[in-house]
């Protein structure tokens, strides 16, 4: 990514408030003022873990029915990514050189027609004049996939909007790795993505001004969005016969779930001929790789059907309430 000179005259972030005190709640209450930089791949359609409709439901504050982590719970990413942030951080000086301080404030961009840019900044880099950010993240073992060919795209956007807000020329992220192996990569700042970005960003948050969801990606994020914002159905019919644009949209999926299912159908024949040729063997090698076909270990379930059929009352003793969700069936 090209540096940028004009970084260097940038007037300062705001601050628009402080974070020292602040709790987790009055916190993600101020995230909905505008686009942090953790919300800008998502807002621009690069985040693979959310879509750029769950973002929208959260600024608007339609997300009382999404699950959210629970900061506090030692089995989810964000506790130890929070937990280890100030170790990488720690490792991050000792490696480099470079020594580092927080930020406690939620920072937000000097220009009023950019006031909806937020960022939060893991750490300052103080006393060196290449590098001003440093972006602290931790990845397991299936995060540490997208890390294989450098800094994830997500990311990227995530450290050019900090440098949007900031002003700054450039941020090192320190990432480290399946819990022992830390590296660090150098992104300048880059102004020709950046005004690509805040047209992105800002045509998202138009979204969420005039309170209009935005398209749907295809992403399980997006499908799960979709059930929080339209959970029931009022039991009519709407008609789109007439609808070019919607008739166009559904004999496009009509056409590829045919193909899937002859793909599908491709795929079931090839791994059973691999399965014949394999017999009862545990693996096979193959010059692009490999497959194995094993037995897994026998389980114990409960026959609840035969139990209830013997002790009816305790379905009355031990009732668990189901909440229904809509199913997208086609029928031709």
């Amino acid at each position: 990514m090209r540096p940028s000179s004009a970084a260097t005259s940038a007037p300062p972030a705001l601050r628009l408030v402080s974070t020292k005190d602040m709790s987790r709640d009055e916190w993600l209450r101020i995230r909905k003022r505008g686009i942090g930089s953790s919300d800008a791949a998502a807002a621009v359609g690069l985040n693979p873990y959310q879509s750029a409709l769950e973002l929208w439901l959260i600024k608007t504050g339609r997300d009382a029915e999404i699950p959210t982590i629970d900061p506090n719970d030692d089995e989810s990413p964000m506790y130890w990514g929070t937990l280890l942030e100030p170790i990488v951080a720690e490792h991050y000086t000792r490696r480099s050189g470079n020594r580092v301080r927080r930020i406690n404030a939620v920072l937000q961009h000097p220009d009023q027609d950019k006031a909806w840019m937020l960022a939060n900044i893991d750490r300052e880099v103080i006393g060196v004049r290449d590098v001003q950010i440093l972006e602290c993240k931790t990845a397991g073992e299936f995060g540490s996939r997208l890390w294989k060919n450098g800094v994830p795209e997500y990311v990227q956007c995530q450290v050019q909007h900090q440098l949007a807000v900031t002003g700054k020329a450039a941020a090192d992220v320190c990432v480290l790795i399946c819990g022992q192996e830390i590296r660090i990569y150098r992104i300048d700042r880059d102004d020709e993505l950046i005004a690509r970005l805040i047209e992105l960003e800002r045509r998202f948050w138009a979204y969420v001004e005039t309170d209009t969801p935005p398209p749907a990606d295809g992403s399980e994020s997006a499908g799960h969005a979709l059930q929080y914002l339209y959970p029931r159905d009022a039991g009519n019919t709407v008609d789109l016969s007439h609808d070019a644009v919607m008739s166009a949209t559904f004999t496009e999926l009509l056409s590829v779930r045919d193909a899937l299912a002859a793909q599908q159908q491709r795929e079931a024949e090839l791994k059973q001929r691999i399965q014949e040729r394999m017999g009862d063997a545990s693996r096979a090698r193959f010059e692009a790789g490999d497959v194995s076909w094993k037995r897994s270990k026998d389980g114990l379930g409960l026959d609840v059907a035969t139990l209830l059929k013997e002790q009816p009352t305790l379905l009355k003793q031990y009732p668990l309430a189901k909440p229904g969700s809509r199913r997208f069936l086609i029928n031709t």
